[in-house]
């Protein structure tokens, strides 16, 4: 099964990415994830089961530990035809 994530941290700071935000962003790029998009607003990425699963894991912990009062995600499974 493929998953894919969508987060995002809080609190939001537009003129310096935040400790959690660069913690998030750390660890989903170094997760063995495919189809990785970072952006100021919101993240992306998509990849086996397991690993999306053992990222978010990580994600969530870490980021909590760096400062973040808030963490919104969603994971979608993906069909065969989603891109």
């Amino acid at each position: 099964m493929r998953l894919r994530v969508e987060f995002t941290t809080e609190p939001f700071d537009l003129d310096e990415a935040p400790p959690h935000a660069v913690v998030a962003r750390d660890v989903i790029q170094k997760a063995e994830l495919d189809a990785v998009d970072v952006g100021p607003f919101g993240n992306t990425a998509e990849g086996e089961a397991a690993a999306v699963l053992g990222a978010v894991d990580a994600l969530l912990r870490q980021a909590l530990e760096a400062g973040a009062t808030r963490v919104s995600l969603q994971v979608n499974v993906m069909g065969e035809g989603d891109k």
